[in-house]
């Protein structure tokens, strides 16, 4: 879609993969075209498919990078790798050149160079390598400020750009192909305002450097910076690998591919403290707090482990005996980010703006922390499209929360791939159709996943989630395996999911991938449809059908799903537990008392257990546990709004006595405050008509001690708690006999059940269509100015009469338009405006005037759409070299009897989306399915095209502002 006049014979070019595998990257030199437009380029013959079409709403054009310049800089290299260069990795030399820059140079801009055979598996010797230079922007008085700009490093040995303790450097129009260790780098946590722009990265290699760089083998054999006989595990200290290896938040990325990596595309990762030569220059956990720079239109695929990736740090201390990793190891952090860095102010949601990302092996997508709100974005063709995780679990997040909005989620699109090049598996679509499958052929795909919460979806289009033999894939899941809280503040709303979605949501079932399926958060799962774009009744909760802590006689089982469909007030009971540390947790809703629900806890290290499930409010439950019971409790009702309550039930042995305490724990300074004494109650009666006030009743006979939690203060927004702290209360008990004592059964007939009057059957299911459902039906990137119309078009065959859902039809955008007859019908669209010209249906026996009808009917600078519908079988040889004029290079060969399908234009040009598709009787019918783009120079459109390019626009601001 760019001009190519610049780019010569014998200059050498790389095209990216557009498939799981990066390794199907392919290199050419051009070769001369005389024939060629200003658009056009000559190459030889593809190993490989690389796509080059908007596919179901994703721009999935393979990036083509030009690798020559005018200037060649290159290191001269052995014939094999020798010495103390890692042999026994690389059976190649490479100890390359180095470029380095530092501190207080006059002027460095890197222009219209090539490097190759750069770098070496050295600390510190890289292509190119700005190393401790400071501010180089005007902030240091550089003017114009320093840049890299259309720089093309390839074929090199450690990294491509290295940016060190340096802030304000413009990268734009560079290439990084085929390198080893993290491509562009930040180093060490302190970098900032640094500018990445329309850079493409790609063949992103293991290399030796980093814990971070290395691949399985290479982090298991290096062990010189571990301490003792520690061997590091692969999938947790190494193995992260990146294109864009981004260690501060506070830099922006715009425009950029990450077209395959062995581990991530764009990799956001948290230094507790500055590293290397760095450390000192921020408090500790400053980049976990640091707002997000901006983060806009950039691509991620063929890559294998995620396309963009925001969690972890590095491990930021030398090997000790209590820690024997080595440093920079991958270690545990969390983003969380404040105004001015400061977790005292008020959050800032991170921004992730037109993020494309398909054929990822694993995840398109994972963001673990608070806030962070992902927009106008295509996920398609990935393990996972989307996973959003929660800073972490109560109480040590306070609130935060993630969402995504008007996005396209594509389970699998027409983009088959092509099998070889590395690529794993090889396997049966959900059509019968054969492709590269991502991960296993058994793996289950999920469009957005849900992982802790609260994560809200909004605006979004779900397509092509259906699944296959021995695969589950649906539009929505869960983590699994997943010990974890789930939130049941994980909403969903405005969703649309179109007619090729044949699984909407699924919970897993015990098997491969899911285990037992039997975790806390396996059985917690939950998300709250808003307005019944999913299920369709509008304010209900979907929860796994097993989990009897919030069903009720009224809600609606979905078998395929493992699901239920309930109304009903939901919120979370946050439980700890001392002496013994580890019992596990039965939990009973009275109204099922023969279902309770087991939970393990989540330990973390803490010198107590902790629970979490998710309760229906207004509701009695009982609590037992597996073994002793624990001599001291305490129970947050966390989600609760002022005045919701829960009825509680504990179970102890008789004679045990008891002091119980409420007080609000303010978390972030660990005061607390509101302190309260319960007093005993005379009756359970008595108990439940003053549930405000701090009463308990421990009925003997039973052995339940019955208290009534009840939120006091008002709570805002996402947060677990008011702004006062969390309410909660404390029971320690003085246990006389250790008798175990599970009281579900014993004590259910002397319950009082006027508590559970209050349950509601399903109604109100949604009527209409929702007209402001879904997102904007194409999610692109590379070219924001430019618009697309998408174009159906669905012939049909006597073979397609015997099942009655297959119709034929011709779609534009959302308007369709039924072939009810047998014959040709045609549809015209202004290829300048997208107005729809005309529609014209021909039976069998007008040959003369179909011919007629495309000679002079059809205006010039139409997209000419043409399907058929075939019952009887009927003759077009006739008219055949009348369809040239819609593009096709050679007359068309009709069937006399079949199916027949056309994208075509009628101009000068022939654009390269023109599609024609004959098929004879017996076939299944043909089918188009294409976005085109509108008011292309070509076409000859009056006027001149105005265009929005906001991304041009966003870095002229960076440039132009002051810093």
């Amino acid at each position: 879609m760019d001009d190519a006049t610049s780019w010569l014979p014998g200059d050498q070019i790389v095209i990216a993969s557009t498939d799981y595998s990066m390794h199907q990257a392919e290199e050419f030199n051009l070769l001369p075209c005389p024939e060629c437009n200003a658009y056009q380029v000559k190459i030889g013959k593809p190993r490989y498919l690389h796509v080059g079409e908007v596919l179901d709403g994703i721009d999935m054009r393979a990036e083509v990078g030009l690798l020559s310049r005018n200037i060649l800089i290159k290191g001269e290299m052995e014939d094999s790798c020798y010495g103390q260069n890692y042999c026994h990795f690389f059976n190649y030399d490479t100890f390359g050149g180095q470029i380095q820059i530092l501190r207080n140079f006059a002027s460095v801009h890197l222009s219209s160079v090539e490097l190759t055979n750069m770098g070496q598996q050295v600390l510190g010797s890289y292509p190119i390598h700005f190393h401790l230079a400071g501010d180089v922007d005007r902030k240091g008085g550089y003017n114009p400020p320093t840049y890299v700009d259309n720089v093309a490093i390839h074929h090199c040995f450690s990294r491509c750009v290295a940016i060190h303790g340096t802030n304000g450097l413009l990268v734009k129009d560079t290439i990084g192909y085929d390198t080893l260790g993290h491509c562009f780098f930040l180093e060490d946590g302190v970098e900032q305002r640094n500018i990445l722009y329309h850079n493409l990265g790609l063949l992103t290699k293991p290399g030796t450097i980093l814990p971070s760089d290395r691949n399985e083998i290479m982090c298991v054999s290096i062990r010189d910076q571990v301490c003792g006989n520690y061997i590091p595990v692969p999938s947790s200290d190494c193995m992260a690998v990146t294109t864009f290896w981004i260690s501060n938040p506070n830099n922006h990325l715009i425009n950029n591919a990450a077209a395959g990596a062995q581990d991530v595309g764009i990799w956001y990762i948290f230094h507790r403290t500055p590293t290397g030569e760095s450390v000192g220059q921020f408090p500790d956990g400053q980049s976990e707090f640091t707002p997000l720079g901006i983060f806009y239109n950039n691509r991620v695929h063929s890559n294998f482990k995620a396309g963009l990736f925001i969690d972890n740090g590095v491990k930021t201390t030398k090997c000790n005996d209590k820690d024997p990793r080595e440093v920079l190891a991958i270690d545990f952090a969390r983003f969380r980010p404040h105004q001015n860095a400061d977790p005292r102010q008020p959050r800032v949601p991170a921004v992730i703006d037109g993020l494309i990302t398909f054929k990822n092996n694993d995840h398109g997508a994972w963001a673990r922390g608070g806030d962070i709100i992902f927009r106008n974005s295509g996920f398609s063709d990935n393990g996972i499209g989307l996973t959003l995780a929660s800073d972490g679990t109560f109480p040590t997040d306070e609130g935060s929360s993630l969402e995504v909005s008007k996005s396209i989620f594509v389970g699998e699109s027409i983009n088959v791939g092509c099998n070889g090049g590395q690529n794993r598996y090889w396997g049966k679509g959900a059509h019968g159709e054969y492709r590269t499958l991502p991960r296993n052929r058994t793996f289950p795909i999920r469009g957005f996943q849900i992982y802790d919460g609260p994560v809200r979806l909004t605006q979004c289009t779900f397509k092509k989630y259906s699944p296959a033999h021995e695969r589950y894939c649906s539009a929505l899941g869960f983590f699994m395996r997943n010990p974890w809280q789930i939130s049941p503040q994980n909403n969903v709303s405005r969703v649309k999911l179109e007619r090729s979605v044949n699984l909407e949501v699924f919970f897993g079932r015990p098997g491969q991938w899911f285990g037992s399926n039997s975790l806390d958060g396996d059985w917690t799962s939950i998300f709250h449809d808003l307005d019944g774009s999913v299920t369709g009744f509008p304010n209900t909760f979907v929860a796994r059908a097993d989990n009897y802590l919030v069903r009720h006689p009224g809600c609606l089982s979905v078998p395929r799903w493992n699901g239920v469909i309930c109304t009903g007030k939901y919120a979370q009971l946050y439980v700890q537990a001392w002496h013994p540390e580890n019992p596990s947790l039965l939990i009973a809703k009275d109204l099922y008392p023969n279902h309770p629900l087991k939970l393990q806890g989540v330990n973390r290290r803490a010198p107590y257990q902790q629970y979490q499930p998710v309760v229906m409010l207004e509701q009695a439950y009982t609590l037992s546990w597996k073994g002793r019971t624990p001599e001291q409790i305490v129970l947050y009702p966390i989600n609760f709004n002022r005045g919701d309550w829960i009825q509680v039930g504990l179970c102890y042995p008789r004679g045990t006595v008891f002091k119980v305490m409420s007080d609000i724990n303010q978390r972030p300074h660990g005061r607390v405050h509101s302190v309260r004494r319960y007093k005993a109650a005379s009756s359970l009666h008595v108990l439940r008509k003053n549930r405000s006030k701090n009463q308990y009743f421990f009925d003997t006979n039973s052995g339940i001690l019955y208290i009534i939690l009840q939120a006091k203060h008002p709570r805002k927004g996402h947060s677990y708690c008011s702004k006062h702290g969390c309410e909660r209360v404390r029971i320690l008990a003085h246990i006389n006999s250790w008798e175990t004592n599970s009281c579900l059964q014993t004590g259910y007939s002397k319950r009082d059940t006027s508590v559970l009057d209050h349950l509601s059957p399903l109604t109100g299911r949604v009527a209409a269509p929702c007209s402001q459902c879904g997102a904007p039906q194409i999610a692109i990137t590379s070219d924001p100015h430019r618009t697309y119309i998408r174009l159906q078009v669905q012939s049909q065959s006597r073979r397609d009469l015997q099942d009655s859902h297959k119709f034929a039809f011709i779609q534009v955008n959302d308007s369709t338009f039924l072939l009810e007859k047998p014959g040709l019908f045609f549809v015209t669209v202004d290829a300048c405006s997208g107005e729809i010209w005309g529609r014209q249906h021909f039976n069998t026996i007008q040959v003369d005037s179909i011919a007629h009808y495309i000679q002079e009917a059809i205006p010039e600078r139409s997209i000419v759409l043409v399907g058929s519908r075939d019952d009887l079988g009927w003759p077009l040889t006739y008219v055949s070299s009348a369809f040239l004029r819609f593009g096709a290079p050679k007359p068309i060969k009709f069937f006399m009897e079949g199916s027949f399908a056309m994208l075509g234009f009628k101009g000068h040009p022939k654009p390269a989306w023109i599609k024609i598709l004959s098929h004879s009787v017996g076939q299944p019918a043909a089918s188009l399915q294409q976005y085109v783009p509108l008011k292309l120079h070509e076409y000859g459109c009056p006027g001149k095209v105005k265009e929005n390019r906001r991304d041009l626009k966003l870095f002229q601001e960076l440039l132009l502002s002051p810093v």
